[in-house]
C-alpha cells in the first residue's frame, strides 16, 4: 500500500439507546486509510456505514475503540476533514460564489478578500460553474448544487473528503458526469477520500479500495483492492475485467442485504 497511514480505526464499537433497547451498529471495526487513498464503504442500508463516517468526521463518538489521525485522537469536527452529504448542504440564502467563499470567511481559514476572490474563481472554473456565480441554490439543478458543495469543500483545502452518498439523489447521467468531475478534481489537487455508497459501479469506478460492510452491526466482511490504474475514463465501465469484478462485489453485497432484511423482518 502506497502512502503512509493517516486515519487509523481500531476495534470500534457503537451502540445506540432506542425505545426497543440497545441497538449495536458497529462491532469491532478496524480499518487504516492511507495518504492519497480513495476508500469506498458499501453495504446494506441501516447497517452503520454513516455512523462510522460520522465518527471519523468527529460528529459522533464511539463507545469503545480508537480513531486517530496522524496518531492524534479524533475528538470533534475539524477543517482538515471536509464532509459532503447527499442533501448538498449548500446555504439557500447565499449565491454560488458566496457559498464557495463561506469557509474562507471563518476564523481558521480566513483569507484577504482579493485572495478569497481568486480562489473562489478557481473552483468555479474547475467545477464548471462559470456563469452561475450570482445564482442562488433554488435556481440550480441537483448536480449543480453538488458541484457547489464540492467546490466549497475544496476551497478550504481539507486533507480529507468524507462523502456520504453525495450522488445518490442524482439521475444516472448527472451522476456519471459528477464521477468524472470528482476524478478530475482529485487528479488536479489530490485528496484522501472516504465515500459511503450503495452503488457497486460507483465504488469500483472511483476507489482504490472497497470495504464491504456486513449487515448490522457493521463489521468488515472483505476489503477489495481495485486493480484499475488512475486516471480512469468512462470506457473502463465496459471492459470485461470491470464487469466481472462488479458482479463479484455485487454478489457479496447482496448477501449482506439479504441478511439485513432478515434482521428487519424479525424486528432487530
Amino acid at each position: 500500500m502506497n502512502g503512509k497511514p493517516r486515519i487509523v480505526i481500531e476495534h470500534l464499537n457503537k451502540t445506540f439507546k432506542t425505545d426497543h433497547g440497545p441497538l449495536t451498529v458497529l462491532s469491532d471495526v478496524s480499518l487504516t486509510v492511507h495518504d492519497g487513498e480513495f476508500i469506498s464503504i458499501i453495504g446494506p442500508s441501516g447497517c452503520g456505514k454513516t455512523t462510522l463516517l460520522n465518527i471519523v468526521a468527529g460528529f459522533q463518538h464511539q463507545d469503545q475503540g480508537t480513531v486517530t489521525l496522524d496518531g492524534r485522537s479524533i475528538t470533534g469536527p475539524d477543517a482538515e476533514r471536509g464532509v459532503i452529504f447527499q442533501d448538498y448542504g449548500v446555504f439557500p440564502w447565499l449565491t454560488v460564489e458566496e457559498n464557495i467563499a463561506f469557509g474562507l470567511t471563518l476564523k481558521r481559514k480566513r483569507l484577504p478578500s482579493d485572495e478569497r476572490a481568486k480562489l473562489v474563481a478557481h473552483y468555479i472554473n474547475m467545477m464548471g460553474l462559470k456563469g452561475f456565480e450570482k445564482a442562488y441554490p433554488k435556481t440550480l439543478s441537483g448536480g449543480m448544487k453538488q458541484r457547489v458543495a464540492l467546490a466549497r469543500s475544496y476551497a478550504v483545502k481539507p486533507e480529507f473528503l468524507l462523502m456520504d452518498e453525495p450522488f445518490g439523489a442524482l439521475d444516472a447521467q448527472t451522476r456519471s458526469a459528477m464521477h468524472d468531475l470528482l476524478l478530475h478534481a482529485l487528479e488536479t489537487e489530490g485528496k484522501t477520500v472516504m465515500l459511503i455508497t450503495h452503488s457497486v459501479e460507483e465504488a469500483l469506478y472511483l476507489s482504490s479500495r472497497i470495504v464491504v460492510a456486513t449487515a448490522r452491526p457493521t463489521r468488515i466482511q472483505r476489503i477489495i483492492e481495485v486493480p484499475f490504474p488512475y486516471p480512469r475514463r468512462p470506457e473502463l465501465l465496459r471492459t470485461p475485467e470491470f464487469v466481472n469484478l462488479q458482479q463479484e462485489i455485487h454478489e457479496l453485497v447482496m448477501q449482506q442485504y439479504a441478511a439485513q432484511q432478515k434482521l428487519q423482518s424479525v424486528g432487530v
